[in-house]
């Protein structure tokens, strides 16, 4: 925790700004101009010097004005960032572009990435909400070859899963369907998740207390649920940040694309992301993902019926434009849990 005069809050807050603006160190001359201080530049100078051995500013080189470091911007956005709301006229224009895309499912997270990366020029992501989270409403059992069947899983916000699975004996397309009625009697309505403590439930009851038509339900209903931790992650705008400086370097932009990649990379800044409801910014290393220190994170939940479903947010250079980006990914957020909601009912 740092104790700041409003001096050194003024010119803390005119270097973080004309930084993200220019990505260019920060004069002394630069914030006599753009501040109310009355200050001469030797004054401001001091003030930097402060602020620089507080650990909040940088001087990249001797003769070069100052720059923020992860803790002045950490400052920056806890204390003096003024957030405003997204103008009207925005909202509508990210509301309309679900109106003219009418998306479910995958597609709905595919799209509301898109508008992410295209309303903050930045790196849109979105989590699809882990399957054990979402509620199932329908199995349908397809019959491929000798002993291979499909298990066809929707659930109710139009999310679709396949899964192809192995049978101890060969059952005809009939027979499959008989065992799709038992099965969508059982378990729809419940969440994946519930739907495999009940499939586990009914294992552990006596053979004997079904007939071999339920018993052979059972068994394939194990089979079709049997592993469901995953999640998609969508990423859209890569482009975007090619230009910034940041990124220059090519071993920084392989090594933050490979990231993007590993699902295992992205799964674990999810589990980080869902922790708190609402929006969460990481900043630099606080993503605890290496290849992550030259970008910060903003992020928030969204959900259905009280739960928290997955996350979304914006991945840019630690300098991204907060102001804007903060009441954008919470207006996002908002608006795909209203969505899901319409859709659930």
């Amino acid at each position: 925790m740092f104790t700041l005069t409003s001096r050194m809050k003024e010119v803390l807050k005119i270097v973080v700004e004309d930084y993200i603006l220019t990505a260019e160190p920060v004069s002394s001359m630069t914030i006599s101009r753009k501040s109310d201080l009355r200050l001469s530049p030797a004054s401001i100078r001091n003030i930097m010097s402060d602020l620089e051995e507080m650990g909040l500013l940088y001087q990249p080189h001797t003769s070069a004005g100052r720059v923020p470091t992860e803790k002045g911007f950490r400052f920056y956005v806890d204390s003096i960032l003024d957030i405003h709301e997204l103008s009207g006229k925005e909202k509508k224009d990210i509301r309309s572009r679900y109106s003219i895309f009418q998306s479910e499912g995958n597609d709905l997270f595919r799209e509301t990435c898109r508008i992410l990366s295209a309303s903050s020029h930045c790196l849109g992501v979105v989590w699809a909400p882990r399957l054990t989270e979402l509620v199932l409403q329908h199995i349908e059992l397809v019959k491929l070859r000798k002993h291979l069947t499909l298990a066809i899983l929707v659930s109710t916000t139009g999310i679709v899963q396949n899964r192809i699975i192995e049978m101890d004996e060969d059952l005809s397309q009939s027979a499959l369907g008989h065992l799709s009625d038992h099965l969508n009697g059982l378990l729809s309505g419940l969440t994946l998740q519930q739907v495999k403590e009940k499939l586990f439930d009914q294992m552990r009851m006596e053979k004997h207390a079904y007939d071999r038509l339920f018993q052979q339900a059972i068994k394939l209903g194990g089979k079709a649920f049997s592993s469901f931790d995953e999640t998609d992650v969508f990423i859209e705008g890569r482009t975007n940040i090619l230009s910034e400086p940041e990124f220059g370097n090519i071993s920084i932009m392989t090594d933050l694309f490979r990231a993007f990649e590993e699902k295992a990379t992205m799964v674990k800044l999810l589990d980080k992301c869902m922790a708190p409801r609402g929006v969460r910014i990481s900043i630099g290393s606080e993503s605890q993902v290496q290849e992550m220190e030259t970008c910060s994170l903003v992020t928030s939940t969204y959900g259905c019926e009280g739960r928290i479903w997955g996350a979304l947010g914006v991945i840019g250079p630690r300098r991204m434009n907060y102001s804007r980006i903060i009441p954008l990914v919470d207006y996002s957020a908002r608006l795909l849990s209203e969505i899901l909601e319409t859709q659930y009912h």
